[in-house]
């Protein structure tokens, strides 16, 4: 019966808004992307890396706001699953980087078909101009 149960002031709240939000992309994106075994961060490391060849794993893990610890482990399960591959950083033998295997760029190009979608269907739901101001004004607040 949570039909009833009221919300204010929460249904004006940004970050409840949000949230419920993200809660809903978030549950179209795992039933969208179950088939490919792929959770939003890993995608967004596949593309990360793709973009950036080479890249290091700490620039990469402060550019997608993961903690190192939760990074490093992510990145052990796409190398166990030989979507991505480490290799030395140059002079500093500690430091690595990243590229996409041969089978990591065939699984992201199915990701971002799937993203396709998504998108598409979202853009169904609120419209060309709304769907852009959200994304805008989502980047405002995260201050990018």
């Amino acid at each position: 019966m949570t039909d009833a149960l009221k919300l204010t002031p929460l249904e004006d709240a940004v970050g409840y808004g949000l949230r419920r939000a993200q809660l809903a992309v978030f549950a179209d994106f795992a039933r969208r992307f179950a088939a490919l075994d792929l959770t939003p961060a890993q995608f967004s490391t596949l593309i990360v890396i793709r973009e950036n060849p080479g890249c290091r794993l700490s620039d990469l893990a402060a550019c997608l706001g993961i903690r190192r610890p939760n990074f490093v482990a992510m990145v052990d399960e796409l190398e166990r699953r030989r979507l991505a591959e480490r290799a030395p950083s140059g002079a500093d033998r500690r430091a690595k980087t990243l590229r996409l295997s041969i089978a990591g760029e065939a699984l992201l190009t199915r990701g971002l078909a799937a993203q396709a979608e998504q998108e598409a269907a979202i853009r169904a739901r609120v419209g060309d101009t709304q769907r852009d101001l959200l994304v805008a004004t989502l980047r405002r607040l995260a201050g990018l």
